[in-house]
C-alpha cells in the first residue's frame, strides 16, 4: 500500500473504507494509520456504556454545541476516531468545511481506555487531536478522567462542571 501523507489522501482512503460493503458491519472501532492501513480495535459493552454515560453528562453540562460518539478526525498520522467529542456550533461549521472526515478536531476529544490501549497510544492520540485543533483531550481510565489542555488540568476549562469520575 502506498504511503499516504496528506490530509486529502487520508480523507480519500477513509471514503474508500467507508464505501466498502465488506467493512460496513465490523464490530470494531475502525481507524487508519499513517500509511492508510486499517487498524481495528475491539471494545466491550462496558466501554460503550461508559461512552454513553459521558455523552449524557456532556449534554447536561454544556450548551451551544453537540456531542458526537466515535467521531472520525483526519490527522497527520491517519484517521482517528475519538470515543466521544463535543463541538460548539461554530466548530461544527468549521468541521463541515474541512472535508470528510474533518481535518479539524472538536473542542473536546475523549478517549476511553480499554484493554487494547496503552498510555503511549493515548499520548499519541492526544497530541494528534491537539494538532488538529482540539482545545482539550480527556482520557478516561476505569472511570477516572484525566483532563489535558496544553498540560494536565484538575478540571476541564471548557466543561468545568464535568465530574472527574464517571461510572457506567
Amino acid at each position: 500500500m502506498p504511503t499516504t501523507t496528506t490530509p486529502a489522501q487520508h480523507q480519500k482512503r477513509w471514503q474508500e473504507i467507508v464505501g466498502d460493503p465488506l467493512l460496513s458491519d465490523l464490530p470494531y472501532k475502525v481507524e487508519t494509520n499513517h500509511r492508510g492501513q486499517i487498524v481495528l480495535s475491539p471494545h466491550q459493552f462496558s466501554h460503550s456504556q461508559l461512552q454513553r454515560t459521558i455523552q449524557k453528562k456532556l449534554d447536561a453540562v454544556l450548551t451551544g454545541g453537540e456531542v458526537f460518539p466515535e467521531c472520525p478526525i483526519t490527522t497527520r498520522k491517519g484517521v482517528r476516531r475519538a470515543d466521544v467529542t463535543w463541538a460548539s456550533e461554530s466548530k461544527i461549521r468549521e468541521m463541515e468545511r474541512a472535508g470528510d472526515p474533518p481535518t479539524t478536531a472538536p473542542e473536546i476529544c475523549i478517549e476511553v481506555m480499554s484493554e487494547s490501549n496503552d498510555w503511549d497510544e493515548m499520548e499519541e492520540k492526544r497530541k494528534l487531536y491537539r494538532e488538529a485543533g482540539a482545545e482539550e483531550t480527556w482520557v478516561v481510565d476505569e472511570g477516572e478522567i484525566r483532563f489535558f489542555g496544553q498540560e494536565e488540568m484538575e478540571q476541564s476549562a471548557v466543561a468545568p462542571k464535568f465530574p472527574s469520575r464517571v461510572a457506567s
